[in-house]
C-alpha cells in the first residue's frame, strides 16, 4: 500500500531557500540567514502537512519571505512585527499615565538627548577639567536637587528599586510601616515583599484605616525599628472613618529614637497639581520640609521623562545609598541619564507645561480639546466617515493614571462612534496602522482627545476612516438595548 505521506509535497532544502536568498541580501551574518530560512521552511513544512492538496512554494518564493523576515526585524516601520513590544500607539483611553502603554510620552528635548548619548561616547563619569573618574549622573541629580531641596539625590532605573534600595538603611533592623499602606504596587509586588528582600524586618503599626503618630512612637520607643517608611497608596483612595500621622509629628518622633524616615512619594509631582484642578499631590520639597530623611519617587509618572527612581535627601545617608551593592545593580545606561536631565531641566525652566507632554495634556482647556475633537470629526466626514456610524463630539472625563492622584478626573472631550459592535471596532482601531487604543463608553467607542498629541489628530482622523470602512463600522440600529453584563461608565 502507498504511504499518502509519502507522497505529499515537500518544501525545498534550507540549503536551496539560503542560495536563493543570498544575492538580494547583500553582506549578512550568514547564521542569521539560515536561521530565518530554517523558520521558513518549517513553517512550509507545517503548511504542507496540514492541507493534503497544498502545492510546496519554489525555493525561490521562501527565499522572498526570508528577505522580507530579515528586514522585518529593523523596520521601523508599525506594525513590522506583531510581537515587538514597541509598536506605536494613539493614546485615546482618557487615562494620560497608562501603564499598558508606555506611561508618559517623552519630552522632545528627552528624546534628542537620549539619542545623542546612543549615538556617540560622552562624559558619563570622566571630568572633563581633571581628566579623572567623576560623577555619573551630575547634570540630573544636579537638577534633582534643586527642584526639591534635597542635598544630595541619586537616580536609579525605577522607583521600586529606589525603595528597595532605601529601606536597605535599616540593615536588619525593623522597618515600621502603617497596616494603611502595605500596598502592592505594579507587577503583584507588595511592600512587605520588598522588604523583606532588603534583609530587613517588617514591624506593622496602626490599623488599615487610621494609624496614629503614636502607634509609631510605640514601636520606635521598643526599639522595634530603626526606619519609617511612608507609602503612597498609589492605585487607591481611603475615605470615611481615616487618620494618618502628621507628617512633620511623625518625622521629630522618629527621629528622637534615632529612626530614619523615608518617603515615598511614587508618582513625584513637582508642580502643585491643585493649580489644574486636582487634588494636591504631595511634593518631594514639601516632604523634605516636614522632616523626611530621604524620598522617593518615579521618573516617569509626573514628572513626565524616561522610567526612572529618583532618591532626594540627606547626604551622608544617600551617600551610603550610593555605596549599595543593590543600587549598582540598578544603575541606569547613559541614555536614560541624558533624558532624565532633560526633563527635569524643563521643570527647572518652569516649561513643564508647555514642553513635557503629560503636562501639556493635563494643562490642556477644555475648549481647546473640542475644537481639536469637532476638527477631527470633520476630517472624518470629509472623508467619508460618519454615514453609517455616526461621529459626534461629546464630554468625557480623563485620569491620570500610573498610579497617580487616584480618584481625581479632568473634564474632557471625546469622539464617540456609535456602532453595531463597539468590540469589534476597537479591534480595528487597535491592529489599524496607525493604532489607535479606546475605550467602551455607555455602549459607544468613545475616543478621548486629552490623551492625544495635537500632532496626532490627523492620523487619528485617518484610523478611524480606516476602521471605519470595515464590518465593524456598521451602525447601531435606534434603540439597541445595552448587551447583558456590560457596565455603564
Amino acid at each position: 500500500m502507498t504511504d499518502p505521506a509519502a507522497e505529499r509535497p515537500r518544501p525545498p532544502s534550507v540549503e536551496r531557500v539560503v542560495a536563493a536568498a543570498r544575492d538580494r541580501l547583500g553582506p549578512r551574518d550568514a547564521g542569521a540567514v539560515t536561521a530565518a530560512a530554517r523558520e521558513v521552511v518549517a513553517a512550509e513544512r507545517d503548511r504542507l502537512a496540514s492541507d493534503a492538496g497544498a502545492t510546496a512554494l519554489t525555493a525561490e518564493a521562501l527565499a522572498d519571505e526570508v528577505v522580507a523576515r530579515l528586514a522585518a526585524f529593523v523596520d521601523a516601520a508599525p506594525g513590522a512585527l506583531a510581537d515587538d513590544g514597541v509598536r506605536q500607539a494613539i493614546n485615546a483611553t482618557g487615562v494620560l499615565l497608562h501603564t499598558n502603554l508606555g506611561r508618559a510620552p517623552w519630552p522632545d528635548a528627552a528624546i534628542r538627548a537620549a539619542a545623542e548619548a546612543a549615538r556617540t561616547a560622552t562624559f558619563l563619569e570622566l571630568d572633563a577639567d581633571s581628566g579623572r573618574r567623576g560623577r555619573r549622573a551630575g547634570v540630573a541629580e544636579e537638577h534633582a536637587m534643586a527642584l526639591t531641596g534635597g542635598a544630595a539625590a541619586l537616580i536609579l532605573n525605577n522607583n521600586a528599586g529606589a525603595v528597595a534600595v532605601a529601606v536597605g538603611l535599616a540593615g536588619r533592623g525593623g522597618v515600621a510601616v502603617s497596616r494603611g499602606e502595605l500596598v502592592e504596587i505594579g507587577g503583584g509586588v507588595r511592600i512587605p515583599d520588598i522588604v523583606k528582600r532588603a534583609g530587613a524586618r517588617l514591624v506593622e503599626v496602626g490599623t488599615t484605616n487610621r494609624t496614629r503618630v503614636e502607634d509609631f512612637e510605640a514601636a520606635l520607643a521598643a526599639g522595634d525599628a530603626k526606619l519609617v517608611l511612608r507609602v503612597h497608596p498609589s492605585n487607591f483612595v481611603q475615605s470615611g472613618f481615616v487618620e494618618s500621622p502628621d507628617d512633620r509629628a511623625l518625622a521629630e518622633a522618629a527621629h528622637r529614637h534615632g529612626a530614619i524616615v523615608v518617603d515615598d512619594l511614587g508618582s513625584g509631582a513637582l508642580a502643585d497639581t491643585a493649580a489644574f484642578g486636582l487634588a494636591h499631590e504631595r511634593t518631594p520639597r514639601e516632604a523634605l520640609e516636614a522632616g523626611a530623611d530621604i524620598v522617593t519617587f518615579s521618573g516617569d509618572k509626573l514628572v513626565g521623562g524616561p522610567q526612572a527612581g529618583i532618591v532626594v535627601g540627606d547626604a551622608a545617608l544617600v551617600a551610603r545609598l550610593r555605596k549599595d551593592p543593590l543600587a549598582r545593580a540598578m544603575r541606569p545606561d547613559k541614555t536614560l541619564l541624558a533624558a532624565m536631565a532633560a526633563t527635569l531641566g524643563i521643570h527647572r525652566a518652569g516649561l513643564a507645561t508647555r514642553e513635557i507632554p503629560v503636562w501639556r495634556r493635563i494643562a490642556a482647556s477644555v475648549d481647546a480639546l473640542e475644537g481639536r475633537a469637532l476638527a477631527v470629526v470633520d476630517a472624518c466626514r470629509a472623508a467619508g466617515a460618519g454615514a453609517t456610524a455616526p461621529l459626534e463630539v461629546v464630554p468625557s472625563v480623563a485620569t491620570i493614571g500610573g498610579g497617580s492622584l487616584p480618584g481625581q478626573e479632568l473634564a474632557s472631550r471625546g469622539i464617540r462612534i456609535r456602532v453595531a459592535s463597539p468590540d469589534a471596532l476597537l479591534a480595528r482601531l487597535r491592529t489599524g496602522v496607525p493604532a489607535v487604543v479606546g475605550r467602551i463608553d455607555e455602549d459607544h467607542v468613545l475616543l478621548d482627545l486629552r490623551t492625544v498629541d495635537p500632532e496626532e489628530d490627523a492620523a487619528l482622523a485617518t484610523a478611524i476612516v480606516a476602521a471605519l470602512a470595515g464590518p465593524a463600522g456598521r451602525a447601531m440600529p435606534a434603540g439597541r438595548a445595552v448587551p447583558a453584563g456590560r457596565a455603564k461608565r
